[in-house]
Parts: structure tokens; C-alpha cells; sequence
């Protein structure tokens, strides 16, 4: 539960199945410093060790900002030193949303600039509010992106259309987000966790095992040949075959009921 762990920045829920995590930092549009990065560390933590728990939903405090970026009062005074370490933690981090092995629905409700253009990338879905901006500006700062950035936005919408956000800073809408692949909807602001929770829930109807083979498939499929992704793919097929889910999937099909999957 959240009191037990200790989050300063992080608002963190769970209920019916859906763990909620929120950056509660308003007033600096839930700007990410080094605590920040921490809270969301355990809460994901959490979330991954919870068998109760199906998938996270991810946005930020208020209605301007998901996450507006990195904190630059923090940024301005690191070392060289600091600022890789920095990185490779953010990164860590985000690889671990990335590879929770449950679904993760980013709701973006406002600014998703920089870090956190980076963070929404992590996740296995994005849906915007129809204010929504977008924008990795760390050129502007002498930067570059630094929390996965580089890696992720040329696998999401493209080299050319990637390297043309990175190099200029530019700040794009949600609907042009929208048209570069960049986010899955966009819906009005008042429906933003509303259709994150409808997502997870056409989800968590699906075979637990399955789900997260499929997951793991895209993501370790993307970084390896196309031949060694077949070979994944293919193994993990064997694997899901062998559980009781797979009997209760086909089974169910065949005797044209709903299918009540546990996870075996």
C-alpha cells in the first residue's frame, strides 16, 4: 500500500485489479527529479510483485501536465558524472515499466515533454487528452534525451519523423501525436481514465500467461533479428500451450461460453 511505501511525489492505488500511479507534483507540472524517479521505482516495484494486480494506469496530477519533463533547478547543477548516472537510472526505470509483463496504459493528460515524452513511451499503451503536447526539447538545454528517448521514439514513429523531434525541440499536439503513431486515442479529457481503465479491462479478460508472453515477445522481438523474434515467438507459443489456460481458452471457444481464466 502507499503508506507502507513511503511515496513523497507518487500517488499510488489499487483497486479492482488496477494499480494507479500518479505524479503529484502540480505545481511544477510533476517535473522529475531524482525522489520522483524513486517513487515511481517502488510503485512499479510494487505493482509487478502484486499477483492481484493486472495492469497500471499512469498519469499525472492536475490537468496541464503528465509529465512536463525533467527538473531543471535539479539539472542545472549536475556534473558530468551526475547527469550519466542520472540517465542510466531513469533508464532503468523506464525499462522496467516497459518490462513490467502486465500492461501499462500512460493517460496523458497535459504536457508529456522530454522525460516525460520518454516516460509515456514506455508504456505498452498511450491515450491522450485532446490538450495533450508533445516533445522531446533537451537540444534546447545542450541536452540530449536522456531517459530512452533516442531508442524508443525511431521504433514508435519512424527514424526521419524522430530525429525531426529531436533535433528541433518542436512541440507537437496530441492529434499530430496521433498521426505519427505516437499515441494509441485521443479523447476528451474527461474520458481519458475511463478509456484506460475500458483497455485494461478488454485485457484482464484475456489469459493472464498470454498476455505477458505477448509482451515479452514485442519487446525482446524489437531489439533482436527478425529470425531470432520467430524463434521467441515460436517458444513461447510451445509454452502457453502447455498451461491449463490454453485448455480453458480453446475449450471455451469450442463450447461457445466465456472462457475463465487463473493464470495456470
Amino acid at each position: 500500500m502507499a503508506a507502507q511505501l513511503a511515496l513523497e511525489n507518487v500517488l499510488y492505488e489499487k483497486k479492482n485489479g488496477i494499480a494507479y500511479v500518479t505524479l503529484n507534483r502540480p505545481k511544477v507540472l510533476n517535473a522529475l527529479n531524482t525522489p520522483t524517479w524513486i517513487d515511481l521505482r517502488k510503485a512499479f516495484l510494487d505493482a509487478k510483485e502484486d499477483g492481484s494486480v493486472h495492469g497500471v494506469i499512469l498519469t499525472g496530477a492536475g490537468d496541464k501536465a503528465f509529465i512536463a519533463g525533467a527538473d531543471i533547478g535539479e539539472l542545472a547543477h549536475v556534473d558530468a558524472y551526475e547527469a550519466e548516472e542520472s540517465s542510466r537510472f531513469g533508464q532503468e526505470v523506464l525499462s522496467l515499466v516497459e518490462n513490467l509483463g502486465k500492461p501499462v496504459i500512460a493517460a496523458i493528460n497535459g504536457f508529456a515533454l522530454g522525460g516525460g515524452c520518454e516516460t509515456a513511451m514506455a508504456c505498452t499503451i498511450r491515450i491522450a487528452a485532446e490538450h495533450a503536447k508533445f516533445g522531446q526539447p533537451e537540444v534546447k538545454l545542450g541536452l540530449v534525451p536522456g531517459g530512452g528517448g533516442t531508442q524508443r521514439l525511431p521504433r514508435l514513429v519512424g527514424k526521419g519523423r524522430a530525429l525531426q523531434l529531436i533535433l528541433t525541440g518542436e512541440t507537437i499536439s496530441a492529434q499530430e501525436a496521433y498521426r505519427i503513431g505516437l499515441v494509441n486515442e485521443v479523447v476528451a479529457a474527461a474520458n481519458l481514465v475511463a478509456r484506460a481503465e475500458a483497455i485494461l479491462k478488454q485485457i484482464s479478460a484475456n489469459a493472464p500467461i498470454a498476455v505477458k508472453f505477448s509482451l515479452e515477445a514485442a519487446n525482446k522481438g524489437l531489439d533482436t533479428n527478425q529470425s531470432e523474434g520467430f524463434a521467441l515467438e515460436a517458444s513461447y507459443f510451445g509454452i502457453c500451450a502447455a498451461t491449463e489456460d490454453k485448455k480453458e481458452g480453446t475449450s471455451a471457444f469450442l463450447e461457445k461460453r466465456l472462457p475463465q481464466f487463473h493464470g495456470r
